[in-house]
């Protein structure tokens, strides 16, 4: 084995001593990244919701979106029902939650989807106002994260059906949740400052 690949298996081996996975490890990583991101758009959004006020946030179905919030919430709850299945060695359990995830997030982007397709037929656009160009970029973004997000969890369902985890092996089902995880706590904060203040 040479210098180098023996250095790599210790630091892999001391860093598992330390409890550090990797894989979580990477995750936290990317998602400090991900703050960075949806930070700088945040800002943008409340910079020109401050200093540009629009009447058109009186076009946000608020009661639409309030629905659609509480089915993301709900999809990180079957991701923590679908986690504590695995670890009990419940494969069709963490079948169902999965599929149950997938499916409240298909529900989401539906919802999102009709809200976006209503705004537009009321003129707001992404080019046609400052407002609709934040709006649009900001709850986009969001909703490409909850697409990766929800073919990631249909890989995660793929591996589950295939009994890739198990109460041992279950590392890549928590990953795919903190990932799903802070999807929705991203949602908390966008549906705070777009539709409630």
């Amino acid at each position: 084995m040479s210098e180098h690949m023996t250095s790599h298996a210790e630091a892999y081996r001391s860093g598992r001593a330390l409890g550090l996975q990797p894989l979580k490890l990477g995750m936290w990583l990317f998602l400090a990244s991900e703050v960075m991101f949806f930070g700088g758009l945040i800002s943008a959004f409340l910079h020109y919701k401050v200093n540009n006020p629009s009447t058109e946030g009186a076009l946000l179905d608020v009661p639409l979106v309030g629905v659609n919030t509480f089915v993301l919430l709900t999809s990180s709850f079957t991701v923590v029902l679908g986690l504590s299945a695995i670890r009990q060695g419940d494969r069709r359990g963490l079948v169902r939650f999965l599929a149950a995830t997938v499916l409240l997030g298909v529900a989401f982007l539906g919802g999102q989807a009709y809200e976006f397709v209503s705004l537009y037929g009321h003129g707001v656009t992404l080019n046609g106002s400052l407002f609709g160009s934040t709006f649009f970029t900001l709850t986009g973004f969001h909703g490409l994260h909850v697409l990766i997000g929800l073919i990631w969890a249909l890989s995660t369902l793929y591996g589950a059906l295939r009994g890739r985890y198990a109460a041992d092996r279950y590392e890549g089902v928590e990953v795919f949740g903190l990932y799903w995880h802070f999807v929705d706590v991203v949602w908390i904060v966008l549906f705070t400052i777009i539709y409630l203040v």
